[in-house]
């Protein structure tokens, strides 16, 4: 039976902020989480994305914050007493977002620090006292060092999509940061996934966990659709168009591999028509909220990325993924779709596979635990023609209409194989009598000209011909006599 958010013994503030939100039933892990979390124990826990896991930690810790809650201005009444870790800024910034949701009907303060802007307006922010403080760990580390925030008070320290903090490199950030934090506290610690490294970094810090397991890992969401096609590189831009308007997709992911191969989609797809933003590494912070910003408004079609949007960020209602690139690493596959399907809705996704992706599929099958079968992909006759080959490999150059191909075997027919007769070229410019006249030369045939009639001089004994000799030039020579009986020189010219 699932149960509500109204059985839940949440202070009336934040009962009141989630029924704004529209939750009414719990997902669960919340209902696995969130009574665990209010007792204090520490907490490991394993749910695929999607699934509600930022509020099956922000809740009970804000239920549990309330006995510091004041409205004090003094900053000193306001210390950092939770603390809450993100591999990525979007995914920080988003966090931030919902906790500020579900505590506005409480003095609680919250605020976020991420790398890629300015300092001083999170200096300003974190001065005037906040009691949540959401971060990513290294510019968390550079207010540190620049003691701008302290937190020898914390209380509680979430550790969200912690396998993804691993695989990037933070584990020696996030040991330095624990390192300041006291010893005694409630460490919670979620991820999508629970590799081996995390149940190390599990028992390094946490202190007998109560470990939540609502799937099994690296499982994808059922209410996915997964569908994998056979498309060729060049072909990759057609099938999404194709797919987009076979399905009828308002709104979709676009993953690749690469930031050079995601600015050049995300261009050509704009070139077609389409309302199209890129995210990618390189794209500043400000650039990268703002693409994020009007993808969730709904003002961009398709929001084209790399793996750097395939981790937990909330954006509902998108009805589809499409892995334009098959990933590099297996579990990024089950993050990917999970951007889709969130909250128990139903999503599609579509992945193109080539020839050099045996390999990937072959894990992707291994970790899900199922086959994939790859779908040959019919693309409509709109497809950009590329030029015919007849049977000995040379391309036929034809102008106007495109070559006649014979379906049976994808070569040109015999009859556009058939030399084409060219038309006559019309004279560009009317004749002229003097350039048409034939060259007559200025000169008598017994003058020579005078680069011919200068004899050469002729050539110093024992050197080539072609030296150039020496000039004789004149030259004022000075000579100094022998001293005088005086002791001085005597110039004489």
């Amino acid at each position: 039976m699932t149960q509500a958010f109204s059985e839940l013994n949440l202070a009336e503030p934040l009962q009141r902020a989630v029924a704004e939100m529209g939750y009414t039933a719990l997902t669960p892990i919340q209902a696995q989480a969130i009574p665990v979390v209010l007792q204090g124990r520490d907490v490991m826990g394993a749910a695929q994305t999607g699934t509600g896991k930022t509020a099956a930690f922000s809740l009970p810790l804000l239920q549990r914050l309330l006995r510091h809650a004041n409205t004090s201005t003094s900053p000193a009444r306001h210390p950092v007493r939770a603390l809450v870790l993100l591999p990525t800024r979007e995914l920080a910034d988003q966090v931030a977002q919902q906790i500020k949701l579900y505590a506005k009907h409480t003095p609680l303060r919250s605020a976020v620090v991420f790398g890629g802007m300015d300092m001083k307006p999170q200096v300003e922010e974190l001065r005037k006292g906040v009691e949540i403080l959401v971060a990513t760990p290294g510019r968390l580390l550079d207010h540190i060092e620049a003691k701008t925030v302290v937190l020898n008070q914390v209380e509680y320290v979430v550790l969200d999509e912690a396998d993804r903090m691993l695989d990037i490199g933070f584990l020696p950030d996030l040991q330095r940061i624990l390192s300041y934090l006291p010893k005694q506290r409630t460490t919670l610690l979620f991820s999508a996934t629970f590799s081996p490294e995390i149940k190390r970094l599990a028992a390094s810090y946490l202190q007998d966990p109560v470990v939540i397991e609502v799937a099994r890992p690296n499982t994808t969401a059922s209410t996915v659709e997964q569908r994998f096609f056979r498309v060729e590189d060049e072909d990759k831009r057609t099938a999404l168009k194709a797919l987009l308007r076979e399905h009828g997709v308002q709104q979709a992911f676009v993953f690749v591999n690469s930031k050079l191969g995601c600015a050049r989609l995300a261009r050509a797809l704009e070139r077609d028509g389409l309302a199209v933003t890129a995210l990618h590494g390189d794209k500043s912070q400000d650039e990268r909220l703002k693409a994020l910003e009007a993808f969730k408004q709904g003002q961009v079609q398709l929001l084209v990325c790399t793996d750097v949007a395939a981790r937990g960020l909330d954006i509902k209602d998108v009805p589809a993924v499409f892995n334009v690139d098959i990933p590099f690493n297996a579990e990024d596959y089950v993050h990917r779709i999970g951007r889709t399907g969130r909250a128990g809705a139903s999503g599609l996704a579509f992945s193109f596979v080539t020839g050099r992706d045996a390999r990937q599929v072959a894990e992707i099958e291994k970790l899900i635990g199922r086959k994939v079968e790859v779908e040959p992909l019919e693309l409509p006759d709109e497809r950009r023609a590329r030029p015919a080959r007849g049977n000995d490999g040379q391309r036929l150059w034809r102008s106007g209409e495109a070559a006649a191909v014979d379906p049976a075997h994808d070569a040109p027919s015999a009859a556009a194989r058939a030399p084409r007769a060219r038309p006559a070229r019309a004279p560009a410019v009317a004749a002229d009598p003097l350039l048409d006249r034939p060259y007559q030369p200025s000169l008598p045939p017994d003058v020579k000209p005078d680069w011919e009639a200068a004899a050469k001089p002729a050539a110093p004994k024992g050197l080539s011909a072609y030296i150039r000799p020496k000039r004789k030039v004149a030259a004022l020579l000075r000579f100094a006599d022998p001293p005088s009986a005086e002791g001085s020189p005597k110039a004489s010219a």
